[in-house]
């Protein structure tokens, strides 16, 4: 049965979340050729940086401004800095006294790192030099960390997701807010791409902090109802605001498969 305009949200729009500790403790490990990245605690708990909240304030002003595209759910990764990104932007808008819907889900968690968290490029080499091989003959799509995730992992699970979001949401304006490789892998399912062509968006540059993915509801070239691209990597909100835009990813990949 073909798709109809009753079974997806009318707008799916994913937001990385804002600039976090980890984020500059990773930029500051890099720069002084260390193995290891200074921040301690759990993955889950790393907090935004100031920046990264005002990036989250700056883009739920530009939210604000949107009057007919406030979403009617907000969902977020469960991690601290999506989830404080999610609230800090809601503050900023009309959603603070309208009682949104905001939903955590735990499947829009970052990509586990397992065995290779908080070290740096130089630090894998070092400490796991048979897995950066295993990484360089693998690739980054299909490389799976001990004890954590590749990315087919993330697509799985999302899956569910969008399986989720039209049994749920489906009329209704989502915004999801979550983290790099996420927003990624949701561009795979929601584009029909492939390795190669997944690959080559990321080769093309990181995912920003607050950087906004807007899909919308339309005819597909294929004549199939379903979401379309509408921007990617969006980061006027920032811009207009006069905050900067960083891009430092999460993960510590060996290269750029």
């Amino acid at each position: 049965m073909s798709a109809t305009v009753d079974s997806w949200p009318q707008s799916i729009w994913l937001l990385r979340h804002g600039e976090s500790a980890g984020n500059v403790a990773r930029v500051a490990a890099e720069r002084a050729g260390s193995h290891t990245i200074g921040i301690s605690g759990r993955e889950i708990d790393v907090p935004l940086s100031e920046l990264g909240e005002r990036q989250s304030r700056a883009f739920g002003r530009w939210l604000s401004t949107q009057p007919d595209e406030l979403p009617s759910v907000v969902m977020s990764s469960p991690y601290a800095r999506a989830r404080k990104t999610a609230e800090l932007t809601i503050a900023e808008t009309p959603l603070a006294q309208c009682h949104v819907s905001y939903v955590v889900d735990e499947r829009l968690r970052e990509k586990e790192l397992g065995s290779l968290n908080r070290l740096t490029k130089q630090g894998i080499i070092a400490q796991f030099p048979q897995e950066a091989e295993r990484y360089e003959q693998l690739g980054k799509f299909y490389y799976r960390p001990p004890g954590g995730e590749s990315w087919c992992d993330v697509i799985l699970r999302l899956r569910s997701v969008l399986h989720h979001l039209q049994l749920r949401y489906a009329g209704e304006r989502v915004l999801i807010v979550a983290h790099q490789v996420v927003v990624l892998c949701f561009r795979y399912l929601l584009e029909e791409l492939d390795e190669t062509r997944l690959i080559a968006i990321d080769r093309q540059g990181d995912v920003a902090n607050c950087g906004l993915t807007r899909f919308e509801l339309g005819e597909g070239e294929d004549g199939r109802i379903k979401p379309l691209l509408q921007t990617y990597n969006f980061v006027t909100p920032l811009l207009e605001a006069g905050e900067p835009v960083t891009t430092k990813p999460d993960d510590a990949p060996v290269q750029h498969a």
